[in-house]
């Protein structure tokens, strides 16, 4: 070895570790960040016993789009405000409020762990969005793993059973209007800041949900609530910020699987809460669903390059 080589090899070491650092750093923040969205997951669930869902909704995301832009502005000024596509950004805005109002009423008839693992299937579905509306190559590997994906949902729904009725419909809802704002974020995401996508969407859902809140505006009985409220907004502000610095720090690819994870504090929440746990058939279907989910999304960041944002309410 040449006195260069061996002068480039303590060099090429520190660069490893640095990034192995930061990979790590990645994978922990998305740990934290699907947490988050658990634990706002589960606080929605206890607010829909005694909140008006609409005054919900718009409590979490005033307090996103408030705390956003008092983070955001200092530091980014008027280069926060620039999109090439304002319509995208209204639209996804008006997607993921969708989406969080169809969760809000999930919530209320569904157990956390549950609601989880179906909304999960995000992924999978994007992989039949990009087969049958983009036209895009599908391999069988990928449909299998749609397939399987499918197969646990059926087993946690069990369709004709008594578990949930109507309220089904509900989260498959979810479900497809969450696939079509992750294809949206795909495409906004090759020409848009990531801080930008997110200040847009919390003031898109924040406006749209304040002309709807007085209809159902209600006096609430104590502190309490409101201190939910604001826990709820919290955990999703916060949860969407851990998520950008983790994606900062390593590639989706590499994070994508360790979304699933929410599964597990859903299970956590619900078990801590309402005394909640999945049964046997139920968490059989969430394993198939925690494998098929993290590969299917797994595949579809390696190979578009782009993160999958986990379901939340």
């Amino acid at each position: 070895m040449t006195a260069a080589a061996s002068a480039d090899a303590p060099a090429r070491k520190n660069t490893r570790d640095i990034e192995s650092e930061r990979i790590l750093a990645g994978i922990g923040l998305v740990v934290l960040a699907v947490a988050c969205f658990a634990t706002l997951d589960s606080a929605t669930k206890l607010s829909t016993t005694g909140v008006p869902i609409l005054m919900g909704i718009w409590v979490r995301y005033a307090f996103q789009a408030i705390a956003t832009t008092a983070v955001l502005v200092p530091t980014r000024g008027a280069a926060l405000f620039r999109t090439r596509h304002p319509k995208y950004q209204l639209l996804r805005g008006v997607l993921l409020l969708a989406s969080s109002t169809l969760a809000f009423f999930s919530l209320r008839y569904m157990p956390v762990a549950e609601f989880t693992s179906v909304v999960l299937i995000a992924p999978l579905v994007i992989t039949l969005l990009a087969a049958t509306t983009l036209k895009e190559s599908v391999s069988p590997l990928r449909w299998a793993l749609v397939a399987g994906g499918f197969v646990g949902t059926l087993v946690i729904l069990r369709p004709g059973g008594d578990a949930f009725g109507w309220a089904v419909l509900l989260p498959i809802g979810l479900v497809i209007t969450n696939a079509w704002f992750q294809v949206l974020t795909s495409k906004l995401a090759q020409t848009e800041d990531p801080l930008t996508i997110h200040f847009y969407t919390g003031w898109v859902g924040t406006l749209v949900a304040s002309v709807l809140v007085p209809l159902a505006w209600t006096a609430l009985p104590s502190w309490h609530w409101w201190a939910l409220l604001c826990l709820m907004g919290f955990m999703g502000t916060v949860g969407h910020f851990l998520l950008i610095l983790a994606y900062q720090r390593a590639p989706a690819s590499t994070l994508t699987p360790y979304l699933y994870a929410q599964i597990g504090f859903a299970m956590l929440g619900g078990w801590l809460l309402f005394a909640q746990m999945p049964d046997r058939v139920s968490l059989i279907g969430m394993g198939l669903i925690a494998i098929c989910g993290a590969a299917g999304a797994w595949l579809t960041v390696r190979e578009r390059r782009v993160p999958i944002e986990p379901a939340e309410s």
